[in-house]
């Protein structure tokens, strides 16, 4: 060993840090637009919604884990962690998060205490992902904070969640400075318009796989640093339209760290539930979180539709209805574009909701803004189609804002008569499409039999008179590392 240089650091396996917040995405289903806050997780609880977040977690372990068997997993007590841990099958670590000083941080309201609070004792089986939560029980954003802060010390740091869990990671990661790992979302949220998610849980694990093996790989040839691979255009391009005005971008923490090697740069993009679920789509930028760097894989941010004329969407939405047929109902996704075919119809439909109609002489609302049991009930045993809007700069048309449309309604509308092509129909404008530069449409209905299932070429309404063929894949199968 030559005098003077440090002894070289002996190898260690690979540590993969899990958080989970278990009530993503519970407002889902229930039409609720979101799931931020205890009233509407009490409300979610009583019209039938479960909880997903634990068991897409657990998904993403196991696609890591399948790629990396010898990862290391390091996660925090019960459903916030442990439990999806547990049932990817991985051997993992606890760490029980220090409680926070009783000033510390912005003060919780409307959030009783609950199962998965770091730092308490839980039984080795409690809060099983997919398992009904108790009315009332939830973690509260500080806990988000607590977990992050005790796993810093991990190669990578996975959450599961949606914008506002990306956001409590912000805050986290921003108070680490250079100490921050870097992180990857697992999408467990309602909308998910951030741009540090994975496109499915699947990718997620295979993302951090890669990732870890590109650092392994650089620090066995000597340079300390992975070779970052090259970031998809479309996740990078600043000239990528951003969030529909998102306005100025918040004062938050600093970007984590410095260039950390193998990660790119990716908004933390959330927006104000109550309004939105009035039908007021205002994100905004909170800041910026170094996730790993992938030719594919990352969702990106969710794109406005700012530049797109009335025009257009009125002519996608005139060929709708000139394709309508009595006696079949039509299930109005959530989308400006969709919601305009309600116009058309004459009638006054939701923007962010899920609605059902009818044609014939005139429009006819069978319901609307409906949750997913009913949703079922009006499509359950007789003819339907289910029309859905394309998320612009991502492609999703399943499991992005509009969970009502779950696996249990499609099957029920493809299952009735003859192919699925038939009983979906998807809208976009032209520049949505041609803003995803090739990438297919995603499904991530949380079923992913039925999203492969629905797989292949789809028709796309893009204008009066006008369509294209385009394909469409399951989310899991989008990342081809």
């Amino acid at each position: 060993m030559t005098a003077g240089l440090p002894a070289p650091r002996p190898p260690r396996d690979a540590v993969v840090g899990l958080i989970v917040n278990p009530v993503a995405g519970l407002g889902g289903a229930a039409g609720l637009k979101g799931s931020d806050g205890a009233r509407i997780q009490r409300e979610a609880l009583a019209r039938g919604a479960t909880p997903r977040a634990g068991e897409r977690a657990a998904r993403a372990v196991r696609a890591l884990l399948a790629r990396r068997p010898g990862t290391r997993v390091v996660t925090v007590p019960g459903p916030m962690g442990e439990d999806s841990a547990r049932a990817a099958g991985a051997s993992f670590t606890l760490v029980r998060p220090a409680p926070a000083p009783a000033d510390a941080g912005t003060p919780e309201t409307d959030l009783p205490a609950g199962i998965g609070t770091p730092g308490a004792d839980l039984p080795a089986g409690a809060g099983t992902p997919g398992a009904d939560l108790p009315a009332g029980v939830a973690t509260t954003a500080r806990d988000t904070r607590l977990a992050v802060g005790a796993l810093a010390d991990v190669d990578l740091l996975l959450f599961a969640g949606g914008d506002g869990t990306a956001r409590d990671v912000l805050d986290a990661v921003g108070a680490l400075g250079d100490q921050a790992p870097p992180v990857l979302g697992i999408p467990a949220g309602v909308k998910v318009y951030s741009g540090c998610f994975a496109v499915s849980p699947a990718a997620a694990g295979l993302l951090a796989a890669d990732h870890l093996s590109a650092a392994e790989a650089g620090l066995r040839r000597g340079a300390g640093t992975a070779v970052p691979a090259d970031p998809d255009p479309a996740q990078s391009d600043p000239a990528t339209p951003g969030p529909a005005t998102p306005g100025p971008a918040t004062p938050g923490p600093a970007t984590p760290g410095p260039d950390v090697p193998g990660t790119v740069e990716a908004e933390v993009v959330d927006l104000d539930e109550e309004r939105y679920r009035q039908g007021q789509v205002s994100p905004r930028l909170y800041g910026i979180l170094r996730v790993p760097a992938a030719r594919a894989g990352l969702s990106g941010r969710k794109a406005g539709s700012s530049g797109i004329g009335p025009a257009t969407v009125e002519g996608i939405a005139r060929e709708v209805v000139a394709r309508m047929r009595p006696g079949v109902r039509y299930v109005l996704g959530p989308g400006a574009t969709t919601q305009a075919v309600g116009r058309a119809l004459g009638l006054a439909t939701t923007l962010l909701g899920v609605d059902v109609v009818e044609s014939g002489e005139t429009g006819v609302l069978v319901a609307g803004d409906v949750a997913e049991p009913e949703l079922l009930a009006l499509v359950a045993g007789r003819e339907a189609v289910v029309v859905l809007s394309v998320i612009g700069g991502q492609g999703f048309v399943l499991g992005r804002g509009n969970q009502q449309i779950s696996p249990r309604v499609l099957d029920a509308v493809i299952g009735y008569g003859d192919a699925a092509a038939r009983r979906l129909l998807v809208v976009s404008t032209p520049q949505k499409l041609a803003a995803l530069r090739g990438r297919p449409l995603l499904a991530d209905s949380g079923d992913e039999d039925l999203d492969r299932k629905l797989s292949g070429h789809v028709q796309v309404i893009t204008g009066y008179r006008e369509s294209t063929i385009y394909q469409i894949c399951t989310a899991s199968e989008e990342f081809h590392g």
